[in-house]
């Protein structure tokens, strides 16, 4: 176990230590969110229907039994950058691999967007619920789905060994300075 938490202190040291500079996360974000139009259909849709969205343009997840994801990302509301965000998450269960992934989330209200606004550090499954939407391999999406929910989440630019879809346990908090 201890040789676990190792090998992931490793992975995600060089990219806790090289951290972003605002301009680079904010080319970043702006690349993730015209990735978003182009691989998930209906994508211009959601984000014109959407009161704003927080999008992590890499979110990177590594585990061998013991798990772990972390990345950086950004409040977007009326087409402008309102505060940085980072996300991260354990786990403990069979897992192994590496991955990267793009990461959406949609608030489809008001209400979810101030609640979420107005949080010091908001974590999935215990101050709100997110739904995941179901993309096709085409990049379909299920209308029902963003439409009449609060948050919606879209997972897109998959690259690397795992499977798991699951937000649960994400913790996102405003990055200071």
């Amino acid at each position: 176990m201890l040789r676990s938490l190792a090998i992931l202190v490793l992975l995600f040291a060089p990219s806790l230590a090289l951290a972003k500079a605002r301009p680079d996360l904010d080319k970043d974000v702006e690349a993730a969110t015209a990735q978003f139009k182009s691989e998930v259909k209906g994508g211009d849709e959601v984000l014109e229907n959407a009161k704003g969205y927080l999008i992590f343009p890499e979110v990177t997840k590594a585990g061998i039994g013991i798990g772990g994801e972390y990345g950086k990302g950004a409040l977007v509301v009326k087409g402008e950058i309102q505060q940085y965000y980072s996300t991260k998450s354990a786990s403990i269960g069979a897992q192994l691999g590496v991955e990267t992934k793009a990461v959406l989330i949609a608030f489809m209200t008001e209400k979810a967007l101030k609640d979420f606004e107005n949080s010091d550090g908001w974590e999935v499954g215990v101050d709100g619920s997110i739904t995941i939407a179901n993309v096709g391999a085409d990049g379909s999406i299920n209308t029902t789905m963003r439409s009449d929910k609060p948050m919606v989440a879209y997972v897109y630019g998959k690259k690397g060994l795992m499977a798991d879809v699951s937000l649960s346990g994400s913790k996102f908090s405003k990055l200071e300075g």
